[in-house]
């Protein structure tokens, strides 16, 4: 399909219709900036000026909720003495991959409230360079965090990571994504184009030549199915290491012939590994709904109907990933109880209400695990 010859109002009499009239995307575009657009978009409709700002409004809502979330998280995890663990570092680097994922949003909210790809393909690739940056290392965070929470549960007394072993795996977690970033942006495999309205960017997945799809597949492994595979079989190990826990502890307590090991332990009050089991099955449920339409529609693009990918249905998954970065410090953080204190101490004003945990309780349900297991 030639740039000049789709179906619809050809380039330069879109660029001299009236106002009134309906113009495809990429209308009032030069052709300095039609090269750096797949003709995809080209045949499409521009949308009304007001999904702009609608779409607008969303980011605007996301970049706030992101900017508290992530922002509160590496304010306190960083400067709290207490929470500066091995297991944290990761927390952490998750926090900055969100924070560096909504930071972009001030170019997606230009180019929305100017109706289109109004900064150019310079900005389209600091846009999606930080998207793949920080997407793709998220991703390898999130299996990171699943290892070492598989390690500290299923191997309490010799499991725990030290921080020379988290500072090398967040090290090698940034030199695993920097070059799914690098190529593309470098153009050396594949690159970085507009897509949908025109108002964000990413990697290239409607070029069909081989080296474009070799590209998509492998990125779609590596930044996709890998970190994936590694999240569902470590917290898989995590619920079955809880369940069989949880049974044995109910055994041993009907041997000794009382109610429950746990001290202090209020009537239907759930156990610390079940609030644990459930935010792991979250967890799972947040990295499949957030991340595999984007990585449905890199698929289709490639290898299946093109037609499918209207502007408006390719805006839907970009918008998944950006919500995801948004939540990701409530159900790594906001929840952690010693989080909960040192932001009650910092920001009384908060209101939060979490108790210091009581010392001869937390030994004494220690003492009865190792009984249990013992």
């Amino acid at each position: 399909m030639s740039l000049f010859n789709w179906t619809s109002v050809s380039y330069y009499e879109a660029r001299t219709k009236d106002a009134g009239i309906s113009h495809n995307l990429g209308w009032d575009l030069g052709p300095e900036d039609l090269i750096h657009i797949p003709e995809h978009w080209l045949i499409y409709p521009a949308p009304p000026k007001s999904l702009h700002l609608l779409l607008g409004m969303i980011y605007v809502f996301f970049f706030l909720a992101s900017f508290v979330g992530n922002g509160l998280v590496l304010w306190i995890f960083t400067t709290a003495k207490p929470l500066r663990t091995a297991s944290n570092m990761f927390v952490v680097n998750l926090a900055f991959c969100d924070f560096v994922m909504m930071l972009k949003s001030p170019i997606f909210l230009y180019n929305s409230f100017h109706y289109g790809f109004a900064l150019g393909p310079m900005g389209c690739q600091i846009f999606a360079g930080m998207g793949a940056l920080s997407g793709i290392g998220a991703g390898m965070t999130n299996a990171a965090i699943a290892y070492d929470r598989y390690t500290t549960i299923t191997r309490p007394f010799d499991g725990k990571i030290t921080r020379t072993k988290a500072l090398v795996m967040v090290l090698f977690i940034w030199f695993y994504t920097i070059p799914w970033t690098v190529l593309p942006a470098m153009e050396i495999w594949g690159r970085f184009v507009p897509e949908g309205f025109l108002t964000a960017c990413s990697f290239d997945y409607l070029n069909r030549s081989f080296d474009n799809r070799l590209f998509v597949g492998a990125i779609f492994t590596f930044s996709y199915v890998i970190p994936m595979l590694m999240i569902i079989y470590f917290y898989s190990k995590i619920v079955s290491k809880v369940f069989s826990h949880e049974k044995a502890l109910r055994e041993q307590a009907k041997k000794m012939n009382v109610e429950s090991l746990r001290a202090n332990q209020q009537q239907n009050a759930e156990s610390a590994e079940l609030r644990i089991a459930k935010a792991a099955i979250t967890i799972c449920f947040m990295f499949v709904v957030s991340w595999t339409p984007y990585a449905v529609l890199a698929l289709i693009g490639a290898f299946g109907d093109q037609t499918l990918l209207t502007p408006a249905v390719s805006m839907i998954p970009a918008l998944n990933c950006k919500l995801v970065a948004c939540i990701d410090p409530y159900i790594y953080a906001i929840s952690h109880p010693k989080f909960r204190i040192e932001l009650q101490k910092r920001l009384p004003w908060l209101a939060i209400n979490e108790k210091e945990p009581d010392a001869q309780s937390v030994t004494t349900e220690q003492t009865t695990r190792q009984q249990a297991t013992a």
